[in-house]
């Protein structure tokens, strides 16, 4: 019977944190997709925001227009930043956390390297085992054998 790994509370703790990591990394993504794709909505309305301003102003309105549209482009301006360090922000998140599985990843690896190599080490005694049990009983079986030959004779 081969002997229990006492390291395997370890070695599951390991994959935990893998999983964990891997978990938090595919968030990680679908947030920073998330988060570029609302910039990327505010650049496209920005874009075509000033395009309208541009074509009214071309076409000539009173002062109060063109002021309200100068604020809500700065107001848009704001937003587009704001929105830019949180894409960044997120993007960062994303690798730190990259970087933190990789090194669960080789945590978790050396540990099923530990496991393995003991399991294997295990196995060859149980096979050193079995194959001396099997040379003893075919040691008996040709000593039985022998004694009967020797008898008959």
């Amino acid at each position: 019977m081969a002997k229990e790994y006492t390291m395997q509370p370890l070695v599951n703790l390991a994959h935990q944190r893998n999983d964990a990591c891997t978990r938090r990394v595919g968030q990680l993504n679908q947030q920073q997709l998330l988060a570029q794709n609302k910039l990327d909505a505010l650049l496209e309305y920005r874009k075509d925001y000033q395009i309208r301003f541009q074509q009214l102003a071309a076409s000539g309105v009173d002062q109060d227009t063109l002021n309200n549209f100068q604020d809500f482009i700065k107001r848009l301006d704001d937003a587009i930043a704001q929105q830019k360090a949180a894409t960044n922000l997120i993007r960062d998140a994303v690798q730190i956390e990259r970087v933190k599985r990789e090194t669960s990843q080789r945590t978790m690896q050396s540990f099923d390297t530990l496991a393995q190599r003991h399991y294997d080490g295990e196995r060859r005694v149980q096979d050193k085992i079995e194959q001396r049990s099997q040379d003893e009983y075919t040691g008996r079986m040709f000593a039985q054998k022998t004694m009967r030959n020797n008898e008959k004779q």
